[in-house]
């Protein structure tokens, strides 16, 4: 299968951090990704900007280092490396203040595509947005690129969203989440609306529940004061897991237009009910005599952050209405995977009686690792004895299924990067849709908070703890086993 690679114009990215961990994980290894697929012009140009003090050579150094370690060696064969590295400068600027500024309106070009990066924390991008006006940088073309955390509360992103909006208008923020720009995310839009086979079943008559899971294997690590302050719930319900109940719950929009799909995903977010306390489970991984626990990780013994939360969610419109959605997510679980189970209901009358091997169908929608799409079938066992029935899946590993063009699944940060130089924002959440999100996320928070609620201890290791279990028990459903 030959894929199709959509060009880009020419264009000047500034990447604000450059120095940063981001940066040299993601950014820089996905530009360089996106070079050897053809997809950046030889005009192009990635300008590094950071606050440490260094020249062009040492900047293509670090990205030097940087593609080696995070890039397979089969993309790094010959000049390729050096000839991308050719299209980076450096420019040590002052977030805070004005030194370097000047430098910065130099370097840029007329008649070009302007985007800027802020791989920085959210602290500084009010900083950055006004120094950009102020020194006669930013066109009113160019795009800016923000990462979350976006507030740690509806109030602070209102506060955030004032801010950018006081120098850019919406169409030039690009709100990223990384988990939009993965390949299975994208194609669960399409299985859904571009089939006439799942539509008429994706409704409350048909699916009896919906599991999404998100789980790591790792604790907080190094992330632990950053962590602490946020927890699983900030970290990671309020944004990706939100995002995810959103493009399964969501309505057709008219068109595959940007607008148009996140006016949608608004719409579930302002139908989700309140959750109540006995729908809300959270954890926090305890210490072993081999390796410490959450509140060593955080260096805070009397924390009551959690590392785990497990919620029942509902959805008061028409589609949905009575199908409840479960989100889990949580660190230093059994494995590292991130899913979305679709649980299909009971055929309403079994011909076959009490045949052994009945298991309802589901869809499982793999984000990580191997992503893919399975489909869980019942058949026929085969071989004499009767009617004995057993589950098959109907299996699609993208990296199978597509043969060469499957192996190469690009990165998400490289898919939304390039969308930014696109002008695109289908896959960046607007304004309104964050606020929302955290207007809904807000109660939850502040009603544990004010129930004085601890988090329960769970095994590292495990699938988290018990009372988790219970949440589907009690509605004689269970979660599906976490596996890589």
């Amino acid at each position: 299968m030959v894929s199709r690679v959509i060009p880009v114009e020419s264009f000047d990215l500034v990447v604000f951090g450059a120095t940063g961990d981001l940066a040299k994980r993601k950014i820089l290894p996905g530009l360089y990704r996106r070079y050897v697929g053809g997809q950046i012009p030889e005009g192009a140009r990635i300008i590094g900007a950071a606050r440490a003090e260094m020249d062009d050579a040492g900047f293509r150094l670090l990205a030097e280092a940087a593609i080696t370690e995070f890039v397979d060696a089969g993309k790094r064969q010959g000049d390729l490396v050096a000839r991308f590295l050719d299209h980076l400068t450096y420019v040590a600027i002052d977030a805070k203040g004005d030194a370097g500024w000047d430098r910065l309106k130099v370097a840029m070009r007329d008649g070009v595509v302007q985007a800027f990066y802020f791989s920085v924390a959210p602290a500084l991008f009010g900083d950055l947005a006004e120094r950009l006006h102020r020194f006669a940088i930013a066109t009113p073309e160019a795009r800016i690129v923000v990462e979350k955390p976006f507030g740690r509360d509806l109030e602070t992103a209102r506060a955030l969203n004032a801010t950018l909006a006081s120098h850019f208008t919406e169409k030039q923020i690009y709100r990223i989440d990384h988990y939009l720009g993965k390949e299975t995310v994208q194609n669960l839009m399409a299985v859904r609306f571009a089939n006439i086979l799942f539509e008429p079943l994706w409704n409350a008559r048909h699916v009896d529940h919906v599991q999404i899971t998100v789980a790591e294997t790792v604790g907080v690590g190094g992330r632990g004061a950053y962590y602490d302050k946020s927890g699983a719930m900030r970290d990671m319900v309020q944004n990706h897991m939100m995002q995810l109940l959103c493009l399964i719950a969501m309505e057709a929009p008219y068109r595959f237009d940007p607008d148009a799909v996140r006016d949608e995903k608004l719409k579930v977010i302002h139908a989700l009910e309140p959750v109540g306390a006995e729908d809300i489970v959270r954890g926090q991984y305890r210490a072993t005599k081999d390796a410490p626990g959450y509140v060593q990780d955080a260096e805070n013994p009397a924390s009551t952050t959690e590392s785990y939360v497990a919620l029942k969610v509902n959805i008061a419109n028409w589609r949905w209405k009575g199908t409840p959605f479960y989100l889990r997510t949580g660190k230093k679980l059994r494995a590292r995977a991130s899913e979305i189970a679709i649980v299909f209901k009971e055929v309403p009358h079994s011909i076959f009686g009490d045949a052994e091997g009945w298991r309802e169908n589901v869809m499982a929608i793999r984000l990580q690792p191997n992503e893919g799409m399975t489909l869980s079938v019942m058949i026929k066992e085969p071989g004499p004895g009767g009617m004995r029935l057993t589950e098959v899946p109907l299996d699609m590993s993208f990296a199978e299924a597509l043969g060469e063009d499957g192996a190469d699944i690009p990165d998400a940060y490289e898919r939304l990067i390039m969308d930014v130089i696109r002008g695109n924002q289908t896959l960046f959440m607007r304004g309104d849709e964050v606020e929302a999100a955290w207007a809904w996320t807000d109660p939850v928070i502040a009603g544990w908070e004010a129930r004085g609620d601890r988090p329960k201890a769970y095994d590292p290791g495990s699938s988290g703890p018990e009372d988790a279990l219970m949440l589907l028990h009690r509605d004689g459903r269970r979660w599906r086993e976490i596996r890589e």
